[in-house]
């Protein structure tokens, strides 16, 4: 990987990180995400769960729907950032509209289908020990919302 493209990888994972921390400060699970097309971010989202009572605002999610409504077209131009691996249903999005890169923070806590997702798209974990951390304090701090969040 070159010097310039892992730089505009950690500035887009800054951007999920930044949305990691506002859904902890307002109470949520610390997943960030940002949807990226042209080197511009277009979306934007946090897990939201527990601050909306959703059963489904994961941070990707809510990233997508703030993205608002795109032309398929669009979404096979776009890049997702999430602090965390995807989940089956985080990933079942990104699949649905082709998003082709998804870049994670780390999987150490938490590792969604990406076996199955890497026949479809490019997944690049960039392995970040803040992400890794954040999420890690937050599983110790908080089981029950976190054991609530993944289905167990």
């Amino acid at each position: 990987m070159t010097r310039t493209l892992k730089a505009r990888r950690l500035k887009f994972l800054s951007e999920a990180i930044k949305e990691a921390r506002k859904g902890l400060e307002e109470g949520g699970i610390p997943i960030g995400a940002v949807l990226v097309k042209g080197g511009k971010v277009i979306g934007r989202g946090h897990n939201r769960r527990v601050q909306k009572g959703s059963a489904i605002l994961h941070a990707e999610m809510d990233c997508l729907e703030n993205a608002g409504r795109l032309k398929a077209a669009d979404y096979k131009k776009c890049e997702l950032y999430s602090t965390l691996s995807p989940c089956p249903m985080c990933t079942g999005a990104i699949l649905l509209y082709k998003i082709p890169v998804v870049v994670i923070g780390e999987n150490k806590t938490f590792k969604g289908p990406e076996n199955y997702s890497r026949k479809f798209l490019e997944l690049i974990n960039m392995d970040l020990p803040e992400c890794r951390n954040m999420m890690a304090e937050f599983i110790s701090a908080r089981p029950e919302l976190w054991n609530e969040d993944i289905g167990e």
